[in-house]
């Protein structure tokens, strides 16, 4: 088949509606149908005369073929290519020439129902994810001047107020500036669990408010926000060709027209031989129907449509079938640390104290760092702020670049800084072993006192994120080896490493050492996926064989960094991205696999006679029906 549903399904032919009779093809081919079923018993009960039978299988013929014989004809005229409609319109041709007009009805009639449903297959695999526009409301409740008004979204324009009651949709992308409540994300991340948001934080199109009252300022217009680029961007993606699918195209391309030959010698030159014209130009026919590759054309386009359709309702968004078929090649993982293996932001995970109880080292703490914006000050102050803490009055906060914090607390200099800063102090050896003890686990250690007298240690650390342990064990599972790669020291990345399982570590990279370090896995692996938040780990991603950002959501730059974005800051979602590239890529090798298997049956059993056109076009429809569901497979996990 021509198989240009893989570029418009519904062009001339109407829009979709979602039912397969409403689809015109598909409405054809059935009418079609009953015509020729009743020319035909209304000849065989003598009702009618034989010539008007025959005139029922003409209307038959021209309306069953009116779709794909014009997508045949176009072929030829505006790209010089013959394509596998014409190998059909020639078939069908050679019938009527042989008065096969049964045989000829037939092939019409079954190669249009076997278009149809590849074409309404094709279709529902696109719109399957533009269901999730139904999601976003179609109204919106705009305040101007404390006067709220109805309005349809799509009128909303970019700094519009509006406002966003419990239970209702987010109508576009907007920024809270006013509330605070849960949000399920679910439409764009594929994560069930609600968000919490309050004011300052982005909201986005179609997902779901929870509990509280919310007003939003827009920040896009409802054709433009978020969602509607996510999907734009899996259907663009669903149009770009994997290398098996575009060898299969371009091997269709001359293969295509080598059978039409083939089968035109079979017709025309035995004649010149003294052989019956019949029996060969039969041959001839049934050969253009059985050694046409509509199985072995649409092994790949389905299983990819349908992979990237489905990926994309799940929040992983593979920009191209060349994506998809290579995660499903993936030997090896490589993951940023920061930020991807780590939530990014450090947190107290230790509080020793040595002169003192706990509550006084974390109060004199929080005090001096509670101005500061530096992450591991921020730390210090959550941990105090969650413990309901309230610091000193102080004096002369300030901060001492690269070494420590100080602040002047009832007329006494109170420090927070690495215990290198505490010149004056000589820590016992049980307070060195402790030291020691905590650095080995990836923290980071500060003194808490004066520089005579140290109160205690704080021991802060990035936060491993809660399912890295589950998605490397999960890559394991699947035979997948992994990778750090970070410009932290090997005694931090070896305690991250250690709790995770990670198979191999490299240290003390800086950006370019990421990129080398990719080429040299790319060596040893093959295929190898890179990890990272799609802006500073940019240049890597793009050497990797495949790129994902994680937690892209409402962000362009790093959507446009990586082959695959995960709209979710979901590390769960790598093993997911992985798992339907493999599927995608194993649905794609059975059909092309099944798809020359038949031809390899179909092509002798047409030059040795044994088929004649019905049984053909029959095994020939079949298999292309077997490789258009096998392909839908992929949607199914």
């Amino acid at each position: 088949m021509g198989h240009s549903c893989s570029n418009n399904c519904t062009d001339d032919d109407g829009a979709y509606d979602g039912v397969w009779y409403g689809f015109p093809p598909l409405r054809n081919a059935l009418i079609a149908a009953v015509i020729a079923v009743s020319g035909f018993i209304l000849g065989l009960l003598g009702i009618i005369p034989e010539l008007v039978v025959t005139l029922f299988f003409v209307v038959a013929i021209l309306l069953g073929a009116y779709h794909w014989a014009r997508e045949g004809f176009e072929d030829l005229f505006h790209e010089h290519a013959i394509g596998i409609e014409m190998l059909m319109i020639a078939a069908t041709l050679g019938s009527i020439v042989l008065e096969l007009w049964g045989e000829a009805v037939t092939l019409v009639v079954l190669y249009a129902a076997a278009e149809g449903v590849e074409h309404i297959t094709y279709a529902r695999t696109r719109a399957s994810i533009r269901k999730l526009l139904d999601i976003a409301p179609k109204e919106a409740v705009l305040i101007r001047s404390g006067d709220e008004q109805v309005i349809p979204a799509e009128q909303l324009k970019v700094g519009d107020m509006f406002l966003v009651k419990p239970g209702a949709g987010i109508p576009t992308d907007g920024i809270i500036v006013k509330g605070r409540s849960s949000i399920n994300e679910a439409a764009v991340t594929g994560e069930s669990m609600p968000v919490e948001k309050q004011e300052g934080m982005k909201v986005f199109a179609a997902t779901f408010n929870v509990d509280g009252a919310l007003e939003v300022r827009a920040t896009a217009t409802f054709s433009d926000n978020t969602l509607t680029r996510m999907i734009h961007m899996v259907e663009e993606a669903q149009e770009q060709k994997g290398k098996t699918q575009a060898f299969i195209e371009r091997f269709g391309r001359k293969y295509t027209p080598a059978v039409f030959f083939v089968s035109l010698m079979l017709i025309l030159i035995p004649p010149f031989f003294g052989i019956p014209f019949n029996e060969l130009a039969i041959r001839g026919v049934v050969l253009l129907i059985a050694a046409a590759p509509c199985a072995l054309v649409m092994s790949t386009p389905v299983a990819v449509a349908a992979g990237i359709g489905s990926a994309g309702k799940h929040g992983i968004l593979i920009k191209g079938g060349i994506h998809l078929e290579n995660l499903g090649k993936t030997k090896a993982v490589a993951f940023d640390k920061t930020g991807t293996l780590t939530t990014g932001t450090p947190a107290v995970t230790d509080i020793i104290p040595l002169n003192g109880d706990e509550h006084d080292v974390l109060r004199i703490a929080y005090t001096i760092e509670r101005c500061s914006d530096h992450p591991l000050a921020r730390a210090i102050v959550m941990r105090a702020e969650v413990a309901g803490i309230q610091p000193h009055d102080a004096v002369d906060l300030c901060a001492l670049a690269g070494q420590a914090a100080t602040a002047t607390i009832d007329g006494t200099v109170y420090y927070v800084g690495k215990p290198e800063f505490f010149t004056r102090v000589n820590p016992d050896a049980e307070t060195q072993q402790e030291i020691g003890r905590l650095r080995s686990d990836g923290k980071t250690v500060m003194f808490v006192g004066t520089q005579e007298r140290i109160l205690g240690l704080v021991a802060v650390r990035d936060q491993v994120r809660p399912n890295a342990k589950a998605t490397i064990d999960q890559l394991h599972a699947m035979g997948i080896a992994t990778i750090m790669l970070t410009g932290d020291n090997r005694i931090t990345a070896n305690a991250v490493a250690a709790n995770l399982g990670i198979d191999d570590i490299r240290t003390d990279l800086k950006p370019e050492d990421k990129t080398a370090a990719i080429e040299s896995l790319k060596e040893k692996y093959g295929s190898v996926v890179m990890i990272g938040d799609g802006i500073n780990d940019a240049p890597a991603l793009a050497q990797a064989t495949v790129g994902i950002a994680m937690g892209t959501i409402g962000t362009d730059a790093a959507i446009e960094a990586a082959d695959v974005a995960l709209m979710a800051d979901d590390l769960s979602k790598v093993p997911e991205a992985i798992a339907f590239g493999k599927k995608a890529l194993a649905v794609s090798n059975q059909n092309i696999v099944f798809s020359v298997a038949v031809l390899a049956i179909l092509i002798p059993g047409a030059l040795l006679g044994v088929l004649g056109v019905t049984l053909a076009v029959i095994f020939h429809e079949a298999s292309e029906l077997l490789a258009v569901g096998n392909g839908l497979r992929v949607t199914k996990r």
